[in-house]
């Protein structure tokens, strides 16, 4: 890994904080309980590691409602259990990264509370988007939008004097209005934000819904308004993609290159972006704009291997041709998880979706560029589809009544140890259960469990970075495709290593001669067998 440009082909796994490792026996985890695992961490070879939001925050998101930028919400721990995080993180040798929240923050800010009791036309209410209704009385939204997570995207406030007023927008939820960045003064304190996480020695940031940030100037009617709240994405292009918003990425590249050029050491921006090509995605990612940005078109891929084809030729021309690297990842907070989502594991980890998202796992790490792995990825946590409706807590379920795109069963707590709930994730007493429920069947996955079985997971995604980060071939860098058979996918990397995933499910004969340096599954010799991928180093001349 060039150590200077770290994150062209960097490892992050994502901790989800509030579900990573409970210090405090409260049944949440915490700031303290994933310093406790950095070891863990560190074992499994990644390079660093991306923070969910732990900032001030009511929770009506799971702190992407953020109250207070520059604090940590008494939940997760103090700015003193930050700073000891950091200086572990630094020992250990892992990058830490933070999630920022730009589009929007916490109905609680303080900001927005001197909105509410600001009169219309005030600067209070322009750092936002108030709006007067249509309508006999201004009693309509001023536009036909609706949020992401269902219903309007406008909710309509009282006024101090107690009259129906004007409405704001939130292209999630009520709780969450957008700020507008067409104010100076909300640029100018996203810089200090930066620069106070900066200056505690963070080593960059991930940018929530970096695509969005601005709006059209005149708010129109859309003619599809209903569109993000059907696909739970951003579609609606007069609320994302707006042109402006690569002057904001301009800025904060800015800002992180001043801190680079005092110690030489980069700092990243990666970037939240859901546009609908690999070309669009690819001005984001530009010289002297984000870093990098996640390539979710592999993620939401079928199994199929012309798709997976085209996904990755698209994402190295269209990316890789503007000097960054790919960004590659499977599976998120927001997703169901890989081996559910390719085919419905048993309980004990076995079953046609475990197998191709291990082999999944094997093709994305010898991918060029860079990849993030969720946690739980690593142990083959399946997404946990049985939890009832009266432990829920997503606002889209709340919002809506439906239990589509819900996201709360691949947020489960992660089980590291035992044969019963709450598998070491919390030390508390009995009534201090993990904030959702685990099922039973996690002890299966469980990390001790996983440690001591050299077949597992964990060790297929160990033995797959210990060879990425010592292979010349892997990492950073180009691939060539390969001649294959029907239900192949092949590549070669570099100096003859070459990767082949055998989507279907038969058995077939392996493309190159020799044993393979790791497979996903067992594979006879001279065979890759169905739903397995295989590494191998080979001759160059021969392929």
């Amino acid at each position: 890994m060039n150590r200077h440009r770290w994150w062209r082909d960097a490892v992050i796994y994502q901790v989800y904080v509030r579900s990573f490792l409970d210090s405090t026996g409260d049944g949440v985890g915490d700031l303290a309980g994933v310093r406790a695992g950095l070891p863990y961490l560190r074992k499994l070879g990644v390079d660093g590691i991306w923070l969910s939001p732990f900032y001030r925050s009511p929770q009506h998101d799971h702190g992407y409602d953020v109250a207070d930028y520059c604090d940590v919400d008494p939940l997760f721990g103090d700015l003193g259990e930050f700073d000891r995080l950091m200086t572990a993180a630094r020992q250990l040798g892992v990058k830490v990264l933070l999630d920022i929240v730009p589009n929007h923050c916490s109905s609680e800010h303080p900001w927005f509370r001197k909105a509410l009791g600001s009169p219309p036309g005030s600067p209070a209410r322009a750092r936002f988007h108030f709006a007067d209704g249509r309508g006999p009385d201004g009693a309509e939204p001023p536009n036909n939008w609706h949020a992401m997570f269902g219903g309007p995207a406008w909710t309509r406030i009282t006024e101090a004097d107690g009259r129906p007023g004007q409405w704001y927008l939130h292209m999630f939820t009520p709780e969450q209005p957008d700020w507008n960045w067409r104010t100076p003064e909300v640029a100018a304190e996203f810089d200090r934000v930066l620069r106070f996480w900066l200056d505690r020695g963070v080593d960059g940031f991930r940018i929530d819904v970096a695509a969005g940030l601005f709006k059209h100037p005149d708010l129109p009617d859309s003619p599809d308004p209903e569109a993000d709240a059907r696909t739970r994405d951003s579609v609606n292009p007069l609320a994302w993609n707006q042109p402006e918003v690569h002057d904001v990425w301009r800025r904060w590249r800015a800002l992180c290159e001043e801190y680079t050029a005092e110690d030489g050491r980069e700092r990243l921006l990666v970037g939240e972006v859901s546009v609908p090509t690999a070309r669009e995605h690819a001005r984001y990612v530009r010289p002297d704009e984000l870093h990098q940005a996640f390539f979710f078109d592999l993620l939401s891929a079928p199994w199929d291997p012309d798709a997976f084809r085209k996904v990755v030729s698209e994402a190295m021309q269209d990316i890789a041709g503007t000097g960054s690297t790919v960004t590659w990842v499977l599976n998120n907070h927001d997703q169901v998880r890989t081996v559910t989502r390719y085919g419905e594991p048993t309980p004990e980890g076995s079953g046609l979706g475990t197998a191709r998202a291990r082999a999944a796992a094997l093709l994305m790490l010898a991918l060029p560029g860079a990849a993030y792995i969720y946690q739980g990825e690593e142990l083959g946590l399946p997404e946990v589809v049985d939890l009832p409706d009266d432990v829920l807590t997503d606002p889209i379920f709340h919002r809506t009544g439906s239990r589509a795109r819900i996201r709360d069963g691949c947020r489960v707590p992660l089980p590291w140890s035992g044969q019963a709930s709450p598998f070491g994730f919390t030390s508390g007493a009995e009534s201090a259960r993990p904030w959702l429920p685990q099922p039973d069947y996690f002890a299966e996955y469980a990390t001790d469990r996983a440690l001591a079985d050299t077949r597992s997971f964990w060790h297929l995604y160990r033995e797959g970075l210990q060879l990425r980060s010592a292979l010349p071939q892997l990492g950073e860098g180009t691939l060539r495709w390969l001649d294959t058979p029907p239900g192949v996918l092949a590549f070669a990397r570099g100096d003859g290593l070459v990767c082949a995933v055998n989507f279907g499910t038969a058995p077939t004969p392996a493309p190159v001669p020799g044993t393979p340096l790791l497979t996903s599954g067992p594979c006879p010799p001279g065979v890759l067998a169905g739903s397995t991928a295989a590494w191998w180093i080979t001759d160059p001349a021969a392929l």
